[in-house]
């Protein structure tokens, strides 16, 4: 077991699959204590025993991001199992191509602001007074590529509410780093481009769509939840002690282009 998260306590939300279950899983393989955060109880349990399993201290804690109360509860379980938390990794997120076929689109606009961008909010303000009060820690907030640039024109309508969610989240993660550094708090964001996992096995499991996306990566390849989740390890370990504020693509080069 490797240690660069040492004697450190982190929460992931979305931990029950993609990226949010990499990134937990590399930091208990790094030493810390990991909460696992998801609306669904069943993934993250089976995820926490698995880690447990493999000598990891792990916690299974299912609520709701966009409900006050839940997010409070999360991070609290956390304080009160532990002691003190870290690390922030605010992974939870939906897209509109799994919000339920009888919703119009004002509901699915609602539903997917207030699981990303509302969701990463009260997660960050309720973890962030806690990091407070212990003299600092680190929040690593799930952006997109499409948080910082428009989609094709054949990839979308100009009307969907991941790209403004996206982009909000990346506003908010400077805005909260600029005011929180003087508590010794860093808030950085990941943007990551097009990755194999749950939210877009409905484009991966399309061939044609497939390689759009492919050639749409100057890598010529989509990334893996794992590649995501060592981003992470770095922003929330003290490897990146001077960096705060920042939205950090890991695309394949989508974004240079």
């Amino acid at each position: 077991m490797a240690d660069r998260l040492r004697n450190k306590v982190a929460l992931v939300t979305g931990a029950g699959s993609g990226i949010g279950a990499a990134t937990a899983a590399l930091f208990a393989a790094e030493g810390a204590a990991v909460g696992l955060g998801d609306r669904n109880a069943e993934p993250i349990e089976k995820h926490a025993a698995a880690l447990a399993a493999g000598g990891a201290t792990a916690l299974a804690l299912a609520g709701d991001v966009t409900s006050a109360a839940d997010a409070e509860r999360l991070v609290e379980a956390v304080t009160e199992r532990w002691g003190r938390i870290d690390i922030l990794v605010n992974c939870a997120g939906v897209t509109p191509r799994y919000a339920p076929p009888e919703w119009d689109y004002e509901q699915t606009w609602d539903w997917v602001i207030a699981v990303n961008l509302k969701g990463t909010y009260l997660m960050s303000r309720f973890a962030t007074a806690r990091m407070q009060q212990q003299g600092g820690g680190a929040v690593v907030n799930l952006s997109s590529i499409y948080g910082l640039v428009g989609r094709p024109s054949f990839f979308g309508t100009g009307h969907d509410p991941y790209p403004p969610a996206k982009g909000g989240i990346i506003t908010l993660t400077k805005d909260m780093a600029n005011a929180l550094g003087k508590h010794g708090i860093r808030i950085n964001a990941l943007c990551p481009g097009f990755i194999y996992t749950h939210m877009t096995r409905t484009l991966t499991e399309d061939p044609d769509w497939l390689r759009q996306m492919e050639a749409m990566e100057p890598l010529g390849r989509l990334g893996q939840p794992e590649e995501v989740a060592r981003a992470a390890l770095f922003l929330a370990s003290d490897d990146a002690s001077f960096i705060t504020g920042v939205a950090l693509p890991v695309d394949g080069g989508y974004t240079a282009q």
